[in-house]
């Protein structure tokens, strides 16, 4: 019996370790405290001085919770090329933030070191276990850029059209932006030609790059730009390429 106490208590402090601190808004309340996502019903449970409230995910108009402690480390690995190394804090940063908004922003350097090692099925993987809990995260937001990579790599066009004309159709401008440079990504794909690098660089990169200079759109933009860059490099206009990155690491 005394074992039995023993674990309960281990696995009560191990759960207190894990106690994520954040504040839930709905638009008639605000309380901050430990935040848990209950997948059941849908909804955030918050703890403060042993006093509970849940709050439905409909009524939630904002969330603000505390930076993960690994996350910069995280993200700063993934820049030097030490995707083996990154991809165990992600996993468990997507596993402990479930549904508190760390988990699609790690879920995106995830999805992107796997693809740096090279497997996009598990990049897919993933993603899809965060789209799992919010199926808005396919086709809006941080993760789902990443997520239409792993598509792409994987040839899964239906899906990946389907993304890109729910986030053409409903999303903001920032995410319209984000389908756009995917737009030209799935040209890239379709040959290693002078026709191709132009197509591209008209139907997709430089319309984001001129079209979209609002501060929402500058992820989209300075991916769009060093994207270009890339094509012009391959036209042999080098200038025109140096002069875009420029731009790209000012935004």
């Amino acid at each position: 019996m005394k074992k039995l106490i023993f674990a309960a208590l281990t696995m009560v402090s191990a759960v207190e370790l894990l106690a994520i601190q954040g504040t839930v808004r709905t638009a008639k309340d605000s309380k901050t405290g430990d935040v848990v996502w209950q997948t059941r019903t849908k909804s955030y449970l918050v703890t403060a001085k042993k006093v509970s409230v849940e709050y439905p995910l409909a009524d939630v108009v904002s969330l603000q919770i505390d930076k993960p402690a690994t996350y910069d480390k995280a993200v700063d690995m993934i820049s030097k090329g030490q995707a083996a190394a990154a991809i165990p804090l992600l996993t468990k940063i997507v596993a402990d933030y479930k549904m508190l908004t760390w988990d699609k922003l790690a879920g995106k350097y995830l999805v992107f070191a796997h693809l740096q090692n090279g497997d996009a099925q598990k990049a897919y993987n993933a993603a899809r276990a965060i789209i799992s809990e919010d199926d808005n995260a396919a086709w809006q937001g941080d993760l789902a850029p990443a997520y239409w990579q792993a598509l792409l790599k994987l040839g899964k066009t239906t899906q990946l059209e389907n993304c890109l004309r729910k986030a053409s159709s409903e999303g903001d401008r920032a995410t319209s932006a984000e389908a756009l440079v995917m737009r030209g990504d799935i040209i890239m794909t379709t040959g290693d030609t002078p026709e191709v690098y132009r197509k591209a660089l008209i139907d997709a990169y430089m319309r984001v790059a001129l079209m979209y200079t609002d501060e929402p759109c500058r992820a989209a933009r300075a991916s769009a730009m060093n994207k270009a860059a890339s094509c012009f490099d391959k036209l042999g206009m080098a200038s025109r390429a140096e002069a875009l990155r420029a731009q790209a690491k000012q935004l």
